[in-house]
């Protein structure tokens, strides 16, 4: 309903109520009512679509608060090499872990493709690259928390896990990582990168003949404009 309308019909309604109920409201006062009531169902309700339809996409949120976008997430940026210098989403594992920011921080961090990529087995032909690193790993074929563990037993400070699988359905989401309720757990951060960026991080790294990656981990981008933020281009604007 139009804004013009709800200010017509609105006063009718509670013209009616008023009348039944013997409230002394003035016209002006029924006027404001039916204003608010179209802001409240209209724009606060279109503002809260906005923020849960979007979340996956920082530039599609104008008029959202970058504080509405973060929610829980942790960014990072790329330093070096300059082809990948953008800021980059994680979603922190949901119940096992530490924190980043917290447990693992680092302006001149290392983040290092794992070989071999899924992390399911200790035996890492880079583990030395790894240590006191940000290990990247790939989703599949163990779970999230044995991936962390298997990375913080060799000494890796965190682990950022990504899917590499286009065809799969949930390829260009954020997944909720979750403890396997097993009685283990971990002690370093452990974070999901979309899927789009971890094949060219590593796709890029490769071509370049480079082991790791520069990162400054993590970034705080409350005060920054969502359209401002440097997202990779490769993302949907």
């Amino acid at each position: 309903m139009t804004r013009h309308a709800l200010s017509v019909v609105v006063p009718q309604v509670l013209g009616r109520w008023r009348r039944q109920m013997g409230l002394q409201f003035g016209a002006s006062t029924i006027y404001w009512l039916a204003l608010l009531t179209f802001v409240w169902c209209g724009g606060t309700y279109n503002n809260t679509l906005a923020v849960a339809s979007r979340t996956n996409n920082l530039h599609m949120n104008d008029g959202v608060r970058t504080q509405d976008i973060i929610a829980g997430d942790v960014f990072f940026e790329i330093l070096e090499p300059s082809a990948l210098e953008y800021t980059y989403r994680l979603r922190p594992a949901k119940d096992f872990g530490g924190t980043f920011g917290i447990t693992y921080k680092s302006p001149q961090g290392k983040l290092v493709p794992a070989i071999p990529a899924d992390g399911c087995s200790t035996r890492f032909e880079n583990a030395d690259d790894l240590v006191g690193n940000i290990a990247l790993v790939e989703r599949g074929h163990c779970s999230f928390l044995t991936k962390a563990i298997n990375v913080e037993a060799i000494g890796g400070a965190a682990i950022i896990v990504t899917e590499y699988d286009t065809e799969i359905d949930d390829f260009d989401y954020y997944i909720e990582m979750v403890h396997d309720n097993t009685d283990r757990d971990t002690n370093i951060p452990a974070g999901f990168l979309h899927g789009k960026n971890g094949i060219i991080i590593r796709q890029t790294l490769k071509k370049m003949n480079l082991p790791f990656a520069i990162v400054n981990i993590p970034v705080n981008l409350t005060f920054i404009q969502p359209h401002m933020i440097n997202q990779p281009p490769w993302l949907p604007w």
